[in-house]
């Protein structure tokens, strides 16, 4: 089992992150507020020890908000989890893909693209399935 370490909402398309306790998440919408709610890729998911494992290979902290993802996820490895339903709290998602790393992130942290790559490490993005809140602390586990 693993659990919800950090929350963020995208307020504008290609604005900054806001860290949040919290999120409302919508059935076949996403995330309450976030500017991708309604878009191809409504929820996203970083897995923290991919990410520990990037800032190794890089020899360096990266705040993870520089990925741009929603939530960040420890203990819960999403290599490889197309179609996997991931249930916390009330709360159901389907994982759809890979969200593969994209150069750009070499712009703010040069590298970080390539230390990325391997295993899903750029995260996963996935649908609501069952809509309501999560929040940081939350346990989170594959459903069977």
């Amino acid at each position: 089992m693993g659990r919800i370490e950090a929350l963020w909402v995208k307020l504008a398309s290609r604005g900054p992150l806001k860290a949040r306790d919290r999120l409302v998440l919508k059935a076949a919408h996403g995330i309450e507020g976030d500017a991708n709610a309604g878009g191809p890729r409504p929820v996203t998911l970083l897995d923290r020890q991919r990410w520990t494992a990037a800032e190794t290979a890089l020899g360096r902290s990266v705040d993870p908000t520089v990925r741009r993802a929603n939530v960040m996820v420890d203990g819960l490895p999403l290599a490889e989890s197309r179609g996997k339903v991931l249930r916390i709290g009330t709360v159901r998602l389907r994982i759809g893909g890979e969200t593969t790393p994209c150069r750009l992130l070499d712009d703010t942290e040069p590298g970080l693209s390539e230390a990325l790559r391997p295993d899903w490490g750029g995260g996963a993005w996935a649908e609501v399935l069952e809509e309501g809140e999560i929040a940081v602390g939350d346990a989170a586990e594959w459903e069977s």
